[in-house]
């Protein structure tokens, strides 16, 4: 064995259950003590840390599952990324791997949470060396201050473990992974507060919920503020039942059990085959661009463009064309269509990046999360599953499948990276992508939830439903 198989195979891990299923109740439970761990964890604030230079990231941090100025700042993005990184590199030939074997997929699995430690190693030292989290400023010069830089960047390292470990704590004791969980808690508080927030900030005459917001205005005679607030809930709205109905949409193939004549189910196929995943890969992808883009600002190399100095926004560069202008926002306030072509020309290019890229990200996840043809064939000839009127073969079984599975994993990535753009353009409550998130997120722990119902209230389903 290679030196480096012995490294991955030998890398600290979460210990997983030693029977095959676990309850639901042991399920929720260990979903819930991690749920509480997160919050916790984003309330420890950093010691030493003096500017907040990523402080305005709110949207980037929800879309991280990070909190700015504590201990979990670098939240999930170096998971991610080094998920992007290896499914790029598998996905291109530059480092491939054999997924169809159980020791490909844990050399996949080891090298990926190896990168995960080098990014959340290498993240942490950018984010501080690069201005982006810095001791107080009156200890510059001073030895006291690299002592205190080196002391927020191993906070920021522990912090990036102890994400990585409570995301494997999910995967293998609770309900989904880790990281949806993390993004669906951080989009819940932001819209929470976004809606219903009703404390006034000092210098502001309106709260920042937009329902308290809504009927002050409306009191008040403001009605391009009563409009602008009511557009963003009726938009929240609209992209939650979108979205469901997005979910609920399946092809189902109709299938029998070999040894019991006249009895069959149907295979459900979602729409969207790859679900969020893709969304999160290019929406975390987006958030690195825009937080390296700021770090590099700060050192004094603008490469991937410029942001405002009181807002944090992308004002020029590459950047720049990476954010979702607010189209309805802009229409109310200036009450007329013609707001400029350069905002509709950034809303297209916005539009455009997600959906290339939630293709190209679901086309690697099929192939590496075993959700292409040849896996779901084995799984339904295990399960004792075949197609009623043809003989019981894998290879007739692939066949029939990859007419499906493709063209939903194509179809299925337009369409969700179309309506993450959507949601972000049409000025939700809370980030749009986030808000498109959570609801795909919260409908897949659902089905989860039911799934292990079922399977507890009937354990025979278990061999059927591939638990």
């Amino acid at each position: 064995m290679s030196l480096w198989h012995t490294i991955i195979s030998n890398l600290p891990e979460v210990e997983g259950p030693t029977q095959k299923t676990l309850s639901f109740r042991e399920k929720l439970k260990w979903t819930g003590i991690v749920l509480a761990i997160f919050f916790i964890l984003g309330l420890m604030p950093l010691f030493g840390l003096g500017v907040n230079a990523l402080q305005n990231f709110e949207t980037l941090s929800i879309l991280l599952g990070a909190e700015f100025g504590s201990i979990i700042s670098l939240g999930i993005g170096p998971i991610v990324t080094a998920s992007i990184v290896l499914q790029l590199l598998n996905g291109s030939g530059i480092w491939k791997f054999d997924l169809t074997n159980p020791e490909g997929k844990k050399s996949f699995q080891g090298t990926q949470k190896m990168m995960a430690f080098f990014f959340i190693i290498f993240e942490g030292a950018i984010y501080v060396f690069l201005g982006g989290l810095a001791p107080p400023e009156n200890f510059a010069g001073t030895g006291f201050y690299l002592q205190l830089q080196l002391m927020l960047v191993f906070q920021l390292i522990l912090g990036g473990i102890l994400i990585l470990f409570l995301d494997e704590v999910v995967s293998k004791w609770g309900f989904g992974s880790g990281i949806s969980l993390f993004i669906a808690a951080g989009v819940s508080k932001s819209l929470f507060l976004q809606a219903f927030n009703w404390i006034v900030p000092p210098g502001s005459i309106y709260p920042p919920g937009a329902i308290p917001t809504f009927v002050i205005s409306l009191v008040n005679g403001e009605i391009t503020t009563a409009t602008i607030m009511l557009s963003a809930v009726i938009a929240t709205i609209l992209v939650f039942v979108i979205a469901v109905y997005a979910q609920a949409m399946k092809v189902e193939i109709p299938l029998s059990f070999g040894m019991v004549r006249g009895h069959g189910i149907r295979w459900p196929l979602a729409f969207i085959y790859t679900s969020n995943i893709p969304v999160i890969l290019v929406a975390a992808l987006i958030a690195n661009f825009q937080l390296w883009g700021r770090l590099l600002q700060n050192a004094g190399h603008a490469w991937l463009g410029t942001f405002s100095a009181s807002t944090g926004q992308p004002i020029s560069g590459f950047v720049y064309w990476l954010q979702g202008p607010s189209i309805i926002r802009s229409i109310i306030q200036q009450h007329t269509l013609l707001i400029g072509s350069t905002q509709y020309l950034q809303a297209l290019v916005y539009i455009l990046f997600f959906i290339v890229g939630s293709v190209i990200f679901s086309i690697f996840w099929v192939q590496t999360a075993g959700m292409d043809a040849k896996s779901q064939a084995r799984q339904m000839i295990s399960s004792g599953l075949q197609i009623p009127g043809f003989r019981k073969d894998e290879r007739v079984l692939e066949r029939l499948l990859n007419r499906y599975i493709w063209p939903l994993t194509i179809m299925g990535g337009i369409a969700v990276g179309f309506l993450a753009a959507l949601a972000d353009l049409t000025g939700a409550l809370t980030s749009g992508t986030g808000l498109l998130l959570t609801v795909m997120i919260v409908y897949r722990l659902y089905e989860d939830i039911a799934r292990q119902h079922m399977m507890d209230m009937n354990p025979m389903m278990r061999k059927f439903m591939g638990g």
